[in-house]
C-alpha cells in the first residue's frame, strides 16, 4: 500500500490553517485532483476525483477530528481505499506546519505506475503548495468546523 507524507509550513496561525482545512467542499480550489466534495453530515463526504485521467466517487468517514490539533479519515464505499490524516502545529504565533499523511490501495496501470515513479509524491506536494498560497492570500478561512470527533 502506498504511503506519502509531505509538509509545508503557512504563514498563518494555526487556527486559521485548521479552520481552512475543515471547509471540505473548498479543496477544489487547491487540490488538482479534487473534482467537488459535497459534506453530508459532521462525519461524512462525498467525493468526486479524476486521478490519472480516471473519474472516481466516493465516500470518506472522519474518524478523528479535534480543534486546531488533526483532521483523520477513511474512505467507505466506491472503488477508492484509502486512509489519511493531517495534523497542525504551532511553529509561531503566525506560522503551522501542516502536515499530510496519505495512504492508498492503488488501483489500476496508471495508478501503480505512479506511485513506483513517485508522482503522487509530486502531486501532494504542490497541492499543499497550493494550499500554502490559498490562505496566506485570504490570510483568513473560508469558514470553520470546530466539533470534536474522538477515535
Amino acid at each position: 500500500m502506498p504511503q506519502v507524507i509531505k509538509t509545508v509550513d503557512v504563514n498563518v496561525p494555526v487556527s486559521t490553517a485548521y479552520n481552512q482545512w475543515t471547509q471540505f467542499e473548498t479543496f477544489p480550489k487547491f487540490l488538482s485532483f479534487v473534482e467537488s466534495i459535497t459534506q453530508t453530515t459532521d462525519t461524512l463526504t462525498h467525493w468526486k476525483v479524476k486521478v490519472a485521467g480516471i473519474e472516481r466517487e466516493f465516500d470518506a468517514e472522519i474518524t478523528e477530528q479535534h480543534a486546531d490539533e488533526r483532521v483523520a479519515w477513511n474512505s467507505v464505499g466506491g472503488e477508492e481505499n484509502h486512509a489519511g490524516v493531517v495534523t497542525f502545529h504551532k511553529l509561531k504565533d503566525d506560522e503551522t506546519r501542516v502536515t499530510v499523511q496519505l495512504d492508498w490501495e492503488a488501483s489500476g496501470l496508471a495508478e501503480k505506475a505512479g506511485a513506483v515513479l513517485g508522482v503522487d509524491d509530486h502531486i501532494i506536494k504542490s497541492d499543499l503548495d497550493n494550499f500554502k498560497k490559498f490562505i496566506e492570500e485570504q490570510h483568513t478561512a473560508t469558514g470553520a468546523w470546530r466539533g470534536d470527533v474522538a477515535n
